[in-house]
């Protein structure tokens, strides 16, 4: 078996802990719930997130000409992540997670024309029939929140379709920090009409800003160093482990727990995005 070399083991590192990264900052997100609701939390990490790539980046030093690609893949960043957070203000972190990967993994399964692929599907399928029994339920899911979660996928499938489009454009950096302005402002002035001046409690502030960084700056940079030294086909496997790191991010930081149903549905998402991965990259 040969040995994992030094650059493949750091960026192993810096994707962990962009995934964890990720996760903590959805969970302290879900901690502000009660006090600015989805809307603002929204708000603090698009706001928040937006100054800081774009101090970073710099996207005005090559804006693109054709606006139209980065305008929907800015949309889709923004719905993504508000359905999101009102999915998990009614469902489990760990669930919300696993729904939303059907996003992504029907972009890359539809993106193949391998009949052994709907292999995958079936456990995707699969995994989303085990939440069935929960919903409705006095102590199961909420399906309103299994919806939004859904909905939050489909929004994922969008911003990597059009991500790919505008990565013609500019460096994916500034794509970002475009695509997480036009989010911003769009979803910032909502979230301002919903909370108000809830959202100017210099209490809560310090949360928006550490949101802001854990759930999209810096993930987003971990993530790009990583890419920079393994394969996409490795990336894509190790990033399916993100629902298993939220549902244990959910936790420790929240004491979410989950019924033993669940995490077979997390799991079955799992193997599906693996399979997915795997299969995609013997295709090509």
């Amino acid at each position: 078996m040969p040995a994992i070399n030094k650059d493949t083991l750091f960026a192993i590192a810096c994707l962990l802990c962009a995934m964890v990264t990720i996760q903590s900052g959805a969970s302290i997100a879900k901690q502000l719930f009660p006090y600015v609701g989805p809307e603002g939390t929204t708000a603090y990490r698009l706001g928040f997130s937006a100054v800081i790539l774009c101090m970073v980046f710099r996207p005005w030093r090559g804006l693109p000409r054709n606006w139209i690609p980065i305008i929907v893949y800015g949309l889709c960043l923004g719905g993504m992540n508000i359905t999101f957070y009102y999915a998990i203000e009614r469902i489990p972190i760990g669930i919300g997670v696993a729904l939303e990967f059907t996003g992504p993994l029907a972009v890359a399964l539809l993106a193949s024309k391998r009949k052994r692929d709907y292999l995958w599907v079936g456990f995707a399928i699969l995994g989303i029939g085990f939440l069935l029994p929960d919903m409705g339920s006095v102590d199961g899911l909420d399906p309103i929140g299994v919806v939004l979660a859904l909905i939050a996928g489909a929004f994922w499938a969008g911003y990597i379709l059009f991500g790919k489009k505008t990565g013609n454009h500019s460096s994916g950096g500034a794509t970002v920090a475009l695509g997480m302005s036009i989010a911003a402002i769009v979803l910032v002035p909502y979230g301002m009409a919903s909370q108000g001046s809830a959202l100017l409690n210099w209490q809560l502030i310090p949360l928006g800003i550490m949101i802001g960084l854990l759930s999209s700056a810096l993930p987003y940079s971990l993530e790009m160093v990583a890419l920079r030294n393994m394969s996409a086909q490795s990336f894509s496997i190790m990033m399916s482990l993100e629902p298993a790191i939220a549902a244990l991010a959910g936790f420790l930081i929240l004491a979410e727990l989950l019924t033993t149903l669940q995490w077979c549905a997390i799991l079955m998402v799992i193997t599906a995005s693996i399979g997915s991965s795997m299969s995609g990259s013997k295709a090509a």
